[in-house]
């Protein structure tokens, strides 16, 4: 009797155990499933960050103009570059060198006048080092291993805000031979200082006398923007407002007063899904088109056929027999037409409500080039069944 109830025991603890285990498995596919799983809600999405910028978290263009000493007489000519000329007549001036009574003596090639132009980014300090970009003015042919001298940096308002001064780098040469064949890569007359400025005055932005802030749409637009306002207010409170497609106005909540950085990240960091209008962007010069995803095509034929005409020209001499007498070689023009029309197209019918996919794939079935395919699209948006903004570069 005892051995009995032993064996039933044995064997309820064996069903028990298979049990637990075969339910621990569930449970452990099951969470692998739900982690493995996209979520539908974040699968498109973007951060706040990436498709807006902040009003006042910018940059500022800087200009100035100078001189590049050191060229191996690569520089302007000071004949046809008068403004050269007196740049660095008056720097030499500057530096207690007289020579106006020698100007007509000056024909160094070794100096070229430049633009110099930098972003100032926002909240840069002073010391900070910025790059620089370097360009020749006049008939300069290369600024390979030229030097830029000291040259202030302006704004818009007149203000300088940084010195820029430094070698310059060009990645380009130009050589060329005695018998006038030359090679350019890239262009040796601009140029960068990589940290070649040096900032001097700030622009004073300081986000804690803030109250509010406004973000701005790269690509404005009345749904995305009412889609931000919504987030942010779903976990902040009500202190987003959407003004319009590009706009949006926030409010720095009390808890962020101290530290509207922590607040700015927050809602950087947050994602949106942008929505996307039906357009068509054609760039005809160059064969490129770009479609966005909500494209649609009501219900259309569409056929493609080619034409080809070739025209060929084999011009014959003709020359007399020999020993003939008053007989001329002459040349003889001999045309040759031949006409071709692709019979092979045909056409094809595109369903009410045809998708990007649908209609790229139905195209290249056609075997249709690039700028064929822009005929197409252009001739369909005529027709009325292209249900898209199409713009054409």
């Amino acid at each position: 009797m005892t051995m009995k109830m032993t064996q039933h025991r044995a064997r309820n603890f064996k069903t028990s155990l298979q049990l637990t285990v075969f339910a621990s498995l569930m449970v452990l596919l099951s969470s692998t499933s739900l982690s493995s799983a996209p979520s539908n809600s974040t699968s498109h999405s973007s951060r706040i960050k990436d498709i807006v910028s902040f009003e006042g978290v910018r940059d500022n263009q800087l200009v100035g103009y100078g001189l590049v000493v050191g060229l191996n007489g690569t520089g302007d000519g000071l004949t046809n570059a008068p403004f050269t000329r007196e740049s660095l007549v008056s720097m030499l001036e500057r530096l207690g060198v007289n020579i106006r009574d020698q100007l007509a003596n000056l024909k160094t090639k070794n100096v070229a006048a430049v633009m110099v132009t930098a972003n100032l980014p926002p909240f840069s300090r002073q010391g900070a080092r910025i790059d620089i970009s370097v360009s020749a003015m006049g008939d300069a042919k290369d600024l390979l291993g030229g030097t830029l001298l000291v040259t202030p940096l302006m704004g818009a308002d007149g203000d300088v805000y940084a010195v820029a001064q430094g070698p310059i780098t060009t990645g380009s040469f130009q050589a060329s031979g005695s018998s006038g064949s030359s090679i350019t890569k890239g262009v040796p007359t601009n140029g960068k200082i990589p940290n070649g400025a040096i900032i001097e005055k700030e622009i004073g932005f300081e986000l804690k006398n803030q109250d509010g802030l406004k973000l701005s749409l790269f690509n404005p637009d009345f749904t995305t923007a009412k889609r931000i306002a919504d987030a942010v207010n779903v976990k902040f409170g009500h202190v987003a407002d959407a003004l319009d497609p590009t706009t949006v106005q926030l409010q720095i909540p009390a808890k962020f007063a101290a530290n509207p950085v922590a607040f700015i990240t927050e809602v950087e960091q947050m994602p949106i899904t942008p929505d996307l209008g039906a357009k068509v962007v054609i760039d005809e010069a160059n064969g490129v088109i770009v479609m966005g995803k909500n494209v649609r095509i009501s219900e259309v034929a569409v056929s493609h056929g080619n034409l080809t005409i070739k025209i060929t020209e084999t011009p014959q001499v003709s020359q007399p027999n020999p020993f003939s007498i008053g007989g001329t070689t002459e040349i003889v023009a001999r045309t040759g037409i031949d006409v071709k029309e692709d019979s092979n197209k045909k056409m094809v019918v595109l369903d009410g409500g045809t998708t990007l996919q649908q209609l790229v794939d139905g195209l290249n079935a056609l075997g249709v080039s690039p700028r064929d395919m822009i005929t197409i699209l252009e001739t369909i948006k005529s027709a009325g069944a292209l249900q898209a903004e199409i713009e054409v570069k």
